[in-house]
């Protein structure tokens, strides 16, 4: 049992449950974070889609944005979807007044640049590191990663546009695969979890 990693999911806003399950399918023991005392009990973190600015002026009044930083900062793995990606860049471009990110990727994003609400769309997207073919990845008023610094690895594009990136034990797509039944990026997320327990 003590393999079995703790993986939060920050439960501010966006697809929580959806989260809960792909990370227990994918052999995690999987619960809801709000609050920084919940924060300290886990391994790694989830940050799901939803709505970045809300969601980061959500972590500072709930009083886990500087928890978080400093997690991020000292090595716990984080992954972002969506609003997640946005949140864990160190630039957005064109950010909403008093939105803040928790960073951890050296990338700067581009919120909604996949389009609008009723442009969302699927597609299969091949994820470096995933075995067994490309990755079903819904795409609901996604980001796009702009650029990228020299320690960030770009794991997946899709239309000429970087959709998935990995920095030592930050990860983040601009797709959400916790809404497909395919858990693989779940799986690939414990195991970096499970790398540094």
């Amino acid at each position: 049992m003590s393999d079995t990693p703790v993986i939060g999911v920050l439960a501010l806003q966006g697809d929580v449950r959806e989260h809960l399950i792909a990370l227990a399918s994918a052999d995690a023991l999987a619960r809801p974070v709000r609050r920084p005392e919940e924060l300290a009990e886990v391994d790694g973190l989830v940050i799901p889609g939803g709505e970045s600015t809300t969601m980061s002026k959500l972590a500072v009044l709930f009083g886990v944005m500087e928890p978080l930083r400093e997690r991020v900062r000292a090595g716990m793995p984080v992954y972002g979807t969506c609003a997640g990606m946005i949140l864990l860049a160190e630039k957005i471009l064109d950010p909403r007044s008093g939105q803040e990110t928790v960073g951890g990727i050296d990338m700067i994003v581009r919120r909604n640049a996949f389009g609008r609400q009723n442009e969302s769309f699927e597609a299969a997207v091949e994820v470096a590191g995933i075995d067994g073919g490309p990755v079903e990845g819904v795409f609901i008023r996604a980001p796009w990663v702009e650029s990228v610094g020299a320690e960030a690895e770009v794991i997946a594009e899709h239309g000429g546009h970087i959709v998935a990136v990995r920095q030592r034990n930050v990860l983040a797509t601009s797709f959400h695969p916790e809404l497909t039944g395919d858990h693989r990026v779940h799986a690939l997320f414990v195991d970096m979890v499970r790398a540094v327990k």
